[in-house]
């Protein structure tokens, strides 16, 4: 059973898009945890209808992801958009790779009825629509990105990873649902934490979380799933700042009637967001063309 627990209604005040937008933070009890998340307070006027939510890479917290994002939450504001900054469990997510010393896969908290038990307190206190809600997941939040989509895919009409690659096989302790949800990957080519070409990540002492696969594999998989065959179709971004040493190629998979899977190959990039694109912004583009 779900429990609301209103732990600060009021933490402070951001300035974007020349307003000021209230900060919120409330918790779910979860299987006797707290779970907490923050979220800018929709002005009066606004009544959001999309929900994404923007999860935090290990180690971090969400307040910490709101940092940086102002156009973000300049594109959501303009698509009526709520973006919701939960945090992990002690500053890590319950994802599916099984080697993760996180206590939080330690102690197999329950992800999904958190993001459960979110989806309905927007709904309930916000109208947002349930068949519009999203997510957007940086490096371990990546990783809490592609669980929601390989385990709750009825909940999410799109997901997108950020410097993330699926765990291999022997390193999966998800049950994939099987079915096929619209995703984004944003992944550096010369990325020293999550192998482009796959391999170990290694976070540090005691922080080994396993094996993933290459972001090749990673992005067959959500293309076969969604039914496509043969390559994608690829076009070149502007740089937009030349100064960096890193291009964006586009890699598309899309087709009438089935979910479009898209990834942005940064050459050159690293664990990192690169210049030429706001990767923030990049997502709840994808995540709105969906909704056409």
């Amino acid at each position: 059973m779900l429990k609301r627990i209103v732990l600060t209604s009021v933490l402070g005040w951001l300035s974007f898009s020349g307003l000021h937008a209230q900060v919120l933070t409330d918790s779910l009890q979860i299987e006797g945890n707290y779970r907490v998340f923050h979220f800018h307070k929709p002005a009066v006027g606004q009544q959001p209808q999309s929900l994404a939510f923007v999860m935090h890479g290990s180690g971090g917290d969400g307040k910490g992801m709101m940092r940086g994002t102002e156009k973000a939450e300049q594109e959501a504001q303009a698509t009526r958009t709520l973006l919701v900054y939960p945090d992990g469990y002690k500053r890590y997510w319950n994802e599916c790779r099984k080697a993760s010393p996180a206590l939080a896969n330690k102690e197999d908290v329950n992800e999904q009825a958190f993001f459960a038990g979110m989806i309905e307190y927007f709904e309930r206190h916000y109208g947002i629509q349930p068949k519009q809600v999203f997510a957007v997941g940086t490096s371990g939040g990546g990783h809490m990105a592609y669980k929601l989509a390989l385990t709750m895919p009825d909940r999410f009409r799109a997901v997108t990873a950020i410097i993330a690659n699926l765990p291999d096989t022997d390193n999966l302790d998800c049950t994939p649902a099987g079915k096929p949800v619209p995703m984004l990957i944003i992944n550096g080519t010369e990325d020293n934490v999550n192998p482009y070409q796959g391999g170990v990540v290694d976070l540090g002492p005691n922080m080994n979380m396993g094996r993933v696969r290459s972001t090749d594999r990673t992005f067959a998989y959500w293309a076969e799933l969604a039914g496509y065959r043969g390559k994608p179709t690829m076009e070149k971004l502007p740089d937009t700042d030349p100064s960096d040493g890193r291009t964006v190629e586009r890699h598309t998979y899309q087709a009438k009637g089935k979910p479009e899977v898209v990834l942005l190959k940064v050459i050159g990039g690293k664990h990192d967001y690169p210049k030429d694109i706001d990767v923030h912004v990049e997502a709840l583009r994808f995540f709105q063309r969906q909704l056409r």
